[in-house]
C-alpha cells in the first residue's frame, strides 16, 4: 500500500511531531509526565494544538487526570471526535478506551490482536487534525502495545520521537535500561529522560527527603549519551490536582447546564490555571523547554 493511501498516514500527515512517552515499569509516574507535558507544549504557545493518546489500554488515566472522566466520544462523518480538555478553545484534544467504557471500573481484559486493533483505530479513526505535537501515553514495558504503535506509524516514521520516565533507584533504572534498548532497536529517537519522584518535598517545612535516592537517572543519562531533560520531586499538590481534576469538571459542567440562558463570562482552562500554581509547574516548563529544543534540532541529532 502507498504510503498516501494508508488511512493512518493520511491522519498523522497533518500532525508535526509525534512524542511517545515511555517507562520500563509501572509506578514511576508515566501519565502524570504525559499530563503535564502536554498541558505545558499547550501552554508553549497560544495557537499549539496538543493531542494527547492513551494506549495504556488496561490502565487508562489520562482522562481522569486531564479532568476529562466520564466523557463520551462521538462519531461523525470524519470520524471520531476527540475529547477536548479545555473545552471550547480545542486545542488539548484527547483519545482513550476510558472513554468507551460503559463504567470506568469495567476491566479491559484483551488478547494482543485486539490490542492491536483498537490502536490501529485510535490513530486511523480519530479526527486529530491538525496538531502541532500528539504525545503518546504507553503502558509500562515493551510489548504488545508498543510493538503496534510503532509498526503503525512506520508510515510517518520521521515524525516520531521518545521520552523515558524513570525514578531514581536501581530497579527501575535498570528497567529503563530494557526501554532504552526497545528503542535502539526500533530507531526510535530519544528526546531525554525524566527522572521523576527524585526526593520528596514536605509541603509543612519543606525538607527533601529522597525517598527513592537521587542522581540515578542523571547517572544513566551521562552513561548513555542521553540529555537529561529533569528531575522532579514528589509533588502533594500536583497529585492532588490530578486526582481531584475530573471532579472540578464535572462541578463545572453542572454550573455550566444550570447556567444555561445566562449571559456569563467565558471559560478559562481552569486545569491549566491550577496546574500552573504548583511548584512542579515551574519545574516542567524546562523540562519541556529543553524537549522542543532537542525536536527543533531535528531528529538526526537525537540519540537512537
Amino acid at each position: 500500500m502507498a504510503a498516501e493511501e494508508n488511512p493512518i498516514y493520511r491522519r498523522m500527515k497533518s500532525v508535526k511531531h509525534i512524542i511517545i512517552v515511555l517507562s520500563g515499569k509501572g509506578g514511576v509516574g508515566k501519565s502524570s509526565v504525559t499530563s503535564q507535558l502536554a498541558l505545558n507544549l499547550y501552554a508553549s504557545s497560544p495557537t499549539a494544538r496538543v493531542g494527547v493518546l492513551d494506549i495504556d489500554l488496561t490502565g487508562p488515566s489520562i482522562p481522569r487526570m486531564l479532568g476529562v472522566d466520564g466523557h463520551g466520544v462521538h462519531q461523525s462523518q470524519g470520524g471520531w471526535v476527540p475529547v477536548y480538555a479545555d473545552g471550547a478553545a480545542a486545542r488539548l484534544a484527547c483519545m482513550s478506551v476510558g472513554f468507551l467504557l460503559k463504567n470506568k471500573g469495567d476491566s479491559v481484559v484483551w488478547r494482543g490482536p485486539k490490542k492491536n486493533g483498537m490502536i490501529r483505530q485510535f490513530l486511523s479513526d480519530v479526527r486529530w487534525g491538525e496538531l502541532d505535537y500528539l504525545v503518546i501515553d504507553t503502558p509500562p514495558g515493551t510489548s504488545d502495545e508498543h510493538l503496534s504503535l510503532i509498526e503503525h506509524l512506520a508510515p510517518v516514521n520521521d515524525k516520531l520521537s521518545s521520552v523515558i520516565v524513570t525514578t531514581p533507584q536501581v530497579v527501575a533504572l535498570t528497567d529503563s535500561m530494557k526501554c532504552l534498548s526497545f528503542t535502539r532497536n526500533v530507531n526510535l529517537p530519544v528526546l531525554g529522560l525524566i527522572e521523576n519522584m527524585s526526593g520528596y518535598v514536605c509541603p509543612c517545612c519543606g525538607e527533601v527527603s529522597n525517598v527513592f535516592s537521587t542522581g540515578g537517572g542523571e547517572d544513566m543519562a551521562k552513561r548513555e549519551g542521553l540529555r537529561l531533560l529533569g528531575s522532579l520531586p514528589v509533588d502533594t499538590e500536583l497529585v492532588t490536582l490530578l486526582d481531584a481534576a475530573a471532579v472540578a469538571e464535572k462541578e463545572r459542567d453542572t454550573a455550566s447546564e444550570e447556567g444555561a440562558g445566562r449571559e456569563s463570562p467565558p471559560v478559562t482552562f481552569e486545569l491549566l490555571a491550577k496546574y500552573q500554581k504548583t511548584p512542579t509547574a515551574k519545574l516542567f516548563k524546562d523540562i519541556a523547554a529543553r524537549a522542543i529544543e532537542n525536536l527543533n534540532c531535528g531528529e538526526d541529532h537525537l540519540p537512537r
